[in-house]
């Protein structure tokens, strides 16, 4: 039965799909076999009787996108709240955080220095410059 249910659930959810696919064969059909006036079957059916199932079925499929797109706005805004409540160091360079680490009292004057001497030892000239101009750019658009 539950195999039926979703056969049934499939069928609805791609009605519009499958009509627009039938009056295509359907036309294409009476096209080959030399029907007079074919051109009827796709002039009704995809003025008349595609829009109609759209009506009928389409809905469905537009609520559920309406609610996955809540859905994923509100993990966004949740995940995005929680970032600002613990702070964005996951966003900022190592030094940053070696900074806020020493402000906070995580770090000794000794700890602080050897860190910093080891994260500047590691540091290339093109990421200083890159960190820097990254800097200018969030100052900027800050204003």
């Amino acid at each position: 039965m539950s195999s039926a249910g979703t056969l049934t659930e499939r069928l609805r959810g791609n009605a519009v799909g499958l009509t627009t696919m039938l009056v295509l064969g359907v036309g294409l059909l009476a096209l080959f076999f030399g029907v007079p006036n074919f051109w009827l079957i796709f002039a009704l059916g995809f003025a008349v009787v595609v829009p109609i199932v759209a009506m009928l079925y389409g809905e469905e499929n537009e609520q559920e996108a309406q609610r996955s797109y809540r859905n994923r706005d509100r993990e966004e805004s949740r995940v995005s709240r929680d970032q600002r409540t613990h702070g964005s160091e996951t966003d900022d360079g190592p030094l940053e955080t070696l900074r806020r680490r020493y402000a906070r009292g995580e770090l000794t004057d000794a700890q602080f220095e050897r860190k910093l001497e080891a994260l500047l030892e590691t540091e290339t000239l093109e990421d200083a410059e890159d960190r820097r101009q990254e800097h200018e750019f969030v100052r900027e658009h800050e204003s």
